[in-house]
Formats: C-alpha cells, sequence, structure tokens
C-alpha cells in the first residue's frame, strides 16, 4: 500500500463514520479544579462528540485496558428458585480504541499473553476479539516518569491494527492489518507527497533525540537483578514511605489480578458472580483460610509487585510486566518510582 496522510482536521469525520458500525473510544480532555487552580487531565471515554477527542494529549490516568478488562465485570449468572441454571455472561461488542499510545499497545499485548494461555480467559479474549487498535507514535516522553524506551515499549512491531504519526497538521498513515484497512474505508485520505515522507522522517530523528535510556542494564536482566535482591533492605527502606492503597495497581496497565464475589437479588430468586480489580499491595490480598498471611509485611507485598513487574510476568509471558509508562509512579501519593527501584537494586548489586 502506497503510503497516505489523514489531514486532522478531517480526523472528527472519520470517528462518524467509524461510529455508524463501531463503538469509538478515545481520550478526551478533563478538567478538575484544585482551590483555585485547572488542572487539566486526560482520560479515556467513549466518543460522543469528535471534537472532544485529544490526540494530543500526554497521558491519561487510567489507560484503555478498561474496555477490555473492565474494573468490574459479570461472569455468572443463575437462579436460587428452583435448579441454579448457572449461564456464563461474556459481554462484548466492536470497537475501536483510536489514539492509543505505544505503551499502551504493549500493555494490550500482554494482557492478550496472559489471557490467552493455559486456561485462555473467554471473558478478556471476547471483548478483544471484537476490538480494533488505532495507535498514535509519540514524538517525546509525556513526562519526566515515562521509561518506555528501556522497557521496549516504544517501537511495538505488532498488536495494533493501524498507527498514525503525527505531524503538523497531518497524521502519516501506516496500516498493519486487513482490519486497519477496513477501517479507513471512510477516512479522507491522500497520497503522500516527498513533502510528508520528509515530515515522516523528522519525526522519526526528532523522536530519536528525545527518548534517552534511563536504567543501568536491558529488560532482560532485571529478573536476575531482582533474584539477587530478593534479601535487600531496599524493600524495607521503600515499604516505609508506601500505605498500601492500592493506587499503582489500579493505574497500571498491565495489572489483571481480580476478585470474586457472589450478590444475591433482594428477592432472592436469582443471583451473579462478579469479579472486580484486586490489588497485591492490599493487607488481604495474600491472605488465606486460617487467617494466615503470606505477605503481611507491606516489604514483602512492594517486592512482590516490583518482582511481578520485572521478573514474574515476564517469565509467564516473554513480555514484561511494566511498559514504562509512569503511571504508578504518578499516582502514588508517596512518590515511590517503579524505575528509581528499579535503578536503585540495579546498583546495589
Amino acid at each position: 500500500m502506497l503510503p497516505q496522510v489523514l489531514k486532522k482536521g478531517d480526523l472528527g469525520a472519520w470517528i462518524e463514520a467509524l461510529g455508524k458500525t463501531w463503538k469509538v473510544a478515545a481520550p478526551v480532555l478533563k478538567e478538575t479544579s484544585v482551590s483555585d487552580r485547572t488542572d487539566a487531565k486526560f482520560g479515556w471515554e467513549w466518543v460522543v462528540d469528535p471534537a472532544e477527542v485529544r490526540l494530543d494529549y500526554t497521558v491519561t490516568v487510567l489507560g484503555p485496558k478498561k474496555f477490555l478488562w473492565p474494573s468490574r465485570q459479570t461472569v455468572l449468572a443463575y437462579a436460587l428458585a428452583g435448579e441454579p441454571n448457572p449461564q456464563a455472561v461474556i459481554e462484548h461488542e466492536p470497537q475501536v480504541l483510536l489514539g492509543v499510545h505505544p505503551c499502551d499497545i504493549t500493555a494490550i499485548a500482554t494482557l492478550d499473553a496472559a489471557f490467552g494461555k493455559d486456561v485462555p480467559d473467554p471473558h478478556y479474549l471476547a471483548r478483544r476479539k471484537d476490538t480494533a487498535i488505532v495507535g498514535l507514535d509519540c514524538a517525546a516522553p509525556c513526562d519526566e516518569s515515562c521509561f518506555c524506551l528501556d522497557m521496549g515499549s516504544l517501537h511495538p512491531e505488532s498488536g495494533y491494527d493501524i498507527m498514525l504519526t503525527p505531524h503538523r497538521d497531518r497524521y502519516f498513515v501506516e496500516v498493519k492489518t486487513d482490519l486497519g484497512q477496513q477501517l479507513l474505508a471512510g477516512a479522507r485520505l491522500q497520497p503522500a507527497t516527498k513533502q510528508d515522507m520528509q515530515g515522516r522522517q523528522a519525526f522519526t530523528e526528532e523522536q530519536r533525540g528525545n527518548f534517552h535510556y534511563q536504567l543501568p542494564c536491558e529488560v532482560k536482566y532485571l529478573p536476575e537483578i531482582l533474584d539477587a535482591s530478593y534479601d535487600s533492605l531496599v524493600w524495607e527502606a521503600i515499604a516505609r514511605r508506601c500505605f498500601s492503597c492500592g493506587s499503582c495497581n489500579t493505574v497500571c496497565p498491565t495489572c489483571y489480578c481480580w476478585d470474586v464475589a457472589d450478590q444475591i437479588a433482594v428477592d432472592l430468586t436469582k443471583g451473579c458472580r462478579v469479579r472486580r480489580y484486586d490489588s497485591c499491595q492490599l493487607d488481604p490480598f495474600a491472605e488465606v483460610a486460617g487467617g494466615e498471611n503470606f505477605r503481611k509485611d507491606r516489604s514483602s507485598r512492594l517486592r512482590h509487585r516490583m518482582f511481578r513487574k520485572g521478573k514474574y510476568i515476564l517469565e509467564q509471558t516473554g513480555r514484561a510486566g511494566c511498559v514504562g509508562c509512569g503511571r504508578c509512579e504518578r499516582a502514588c501519593i508517596a512518590g515511590i518510582s517503579i524505575k528509581e527501584t528499579f535503578v536503585q537494586i540495579a546498583g546495589s548489586r
């Protein structure tokens, strides 16, 4: 396929065309007033008005994971009067995630690997099968918390259907899959000119100059470094600042632990089983029958999370459990940084 571009002024028309057959989710601007100051933040929402879509966003508090792995979902319904007749509840519909940054594309690929192997999860996989992903490349880090280059998430080779590269008043359009080609049926595309190709190259050079490695080692060495630090005093030192609130897990684009609960109707005729996000940083997470808790200390819970991000998920799926998006650091009221933690344990060897 010949290189093509989409003018930014034609983005809204394309979104409207997509909306005829797909539900479209994209980043939009949200404003939160704090005292006399207004902090502008971006969030992923279903598109109601294409004019509200902001592909110039930096980072969102929560990633697009919630459209594939909701914070709460019903997985089973059953009757209480007569035979239970349990029925699986699998909810999904065609959806487009528009404007996904490379780190979140990589995070979704990690979830694909986690939910698709061993015992496949039908709920996640049904949503994923019905999801198209339109990526949006980054010219510079979102802020100082980002270290996506280190974690190998800046240049995903797959996991998306279209990649948009912004340059001035247009997007350079790269089609990755047949589905991506279908999504562009309603887009006002134009053939890329020589100037467009030069602009694409300029973007690459700008990106190369803006992103820098920050960890003292490659990702593949993190499991070994973490193993060597298992009994390090670093964990206790960092844990003294931790409030065990679970915010880091809530915003993480690759965390997927959940709890299960049954909810019974008021009339006692039926019930449903729901699963919802859980956090390995909460005190009861590793508690078992009899009241035993295998990670009662904050330091052991914090260490477990860091091992999940840098070792366990990597060994289980072949993909790192951290994509370097920096969301956990931004959400942490104690200012604990996973990047600085990796730097610290690597330097303490």
